[in-house]
C-alpha cells in the first residue's frame, strides 16, 4: 500500500537511480537533456518541482521512458 509520499522526492530519486545505473555523473545528464548541473542536483535532491517538459528531456536523456520517473519503491522516502 502507498502511504503519503512525496513527489519530488519519489521523481528525485528514480532520477538518481536510472542515472547512476546509466553510469553517468550529474555534468552528463545535465548536458544530455540540455539542462544545468544544479538544476539536476536540485532535482535529484527533491528540492526543485519540475515541468513536464524538463521531465521528458531527462527521461530521453536517460533513454527510459518517462512513467519510469514515477514508479514507487518501498525505498523511496515519505513525508
Amino acid at each position: 500500500m502507498m502511504k503519503n509520499y512525496n513527489i519530488k522526492i519519489l521523481f528525485g530519486s528514480n532520477v538518481r537511480e536510472f542515472r547512476h545505473n546509466k553510469g553517468i555523473s550529474q555534468e552528463k545528464l545535465a548536458e544530455l537533456s540540455g539542462l544545468h548541473r544544479t538544476y539536476i542536483s536540485d532535482v535529484e535532491r527533491g528540492s526543485r518541482s519540475i515541468s513536464l517538459d524538463n521531465i521528458k528531456k531527462i527521461a530521453n536523456a536517460l533513454e527510459i521512458e518517462v512513467f519510469k520517473l514515477f514508479i514507487f519503491n518501498e525505498e523511496d522516502h515519505y513525508d
